[in-house]
């Protein structure tokens, strides 16, 4: 049987060790979605990303440990990257993925990777029972997407000392929770961490799809169409986010940091 390629990449980042880790599996053909989720169990990464050829571009899904996701940010530009750099495309040809969320369109501009990804739009929602008390803050503001919940608060040092109780945070009825506010840095516009413990990911490192939502929440504060974000997690992550209407672009970099094979075959 052949081999299957797989390769660990770290996202949102130019540095090893920093940013998202993805894992990246390109496959001949798509694979039964039980061994895909079997394979990211075992990666145990946030996101593993499964790529195969289709005759009008590339099939790409996302798993985390526990579950296959809608949509991913950092995986999708992992999977974009290991296309680039293993030459099976090149740098100037885009890339149409075919995913649950629609058609995304990739493409490289200088040394950076553009996700063309839709806007998660955003409604204001009194808090699910049990949210405050497992991140304990009042937040300025909170809201709610198709995935997640926003919530706003009232300075950095909110966001970067916060410690939720997982415990019951997991018990929260949704995908995932965004904590930002307004950066002291100048050279970012905003800063988030990103929850997810009923997907399996207890603090995701850098979150792209978390930024469809907050890229446009934060125009409308800023008036600014151009922002750039940092996650601030332990390991840390930059995005540069452009709104266009009902689309975002996100853009950052990647480092591949290892690449094997797998040996057990989809069944």
């Amino acid at each position: 049987m052949p081999k299957i390629p797989c390769f660990q990449v770290d996202a949102f980042t130019n540095q090893p060790f920093r940013g998202n880790p993805a894992a990246v599996v390109l496959l001949e053909e798509e694979a039964p979605a039980d061994w895909m989720q079997k394979v990211a169990a075992e990666m145990n990464l946030s996101e593993t990303s499964f790529v195969w050829p289709k005759s009008n571009g590339f099939g790409l899904r996302w798993f985390t440990p526990t579950i296959e996701v809608d949509l991913c940010g950092h995986a999708t530009l992992a999977a974009a990257h290991i296309l680039w750099e293993t030459g099976r495309l090149e740098k100037s040809e885009t890339i149409p993925f075919h995913t649950k969320s629609g058609l995304l369109p990739i493409v490289q501009r200088e040394n950076r990777i553009v996700l063309d990804f839709p806007v998660s739009l955003i409604e204001p929602t009194a808090p699910p029972p049990g949210l405050l008390a497992a991140l304990s803050l009042e937040p300025r503001y909170v809201g709610k997407t198709r995935f997640d919940l926003l919530i706003e608060v009232d300075a950095e040092e909110t966001v970067r000392t916060l410690r939720p109780d997982f415990a019951k945070l997991v018990q929260v009825n949704t995908r995932g929770i965004m904590v930002t506010c307004r950066a002291n840095d100048p050279d970012y516009d905003f800063i988030s961490r990103f929850f997810a413990p009923a997907a399996g990911i207890n603090e995701d490192p850098v979150t792209g799809s978390a930024h469809c939502a907050l890229g446009p929440y934060w125009q409308q504060r800023l008036g600014k169409e151009h922002l750039r974000a940092f996650q601030t997690s332990s390991r840390g992550g930059e995005v540069s986010v452009h709104c266009l209407g009902d689309r975002v672009h996100l853009s950052g970099q990647a480092v591949t940091t290892w690449q094997g094979e797998w040996l057990i075959y989809p069944r």
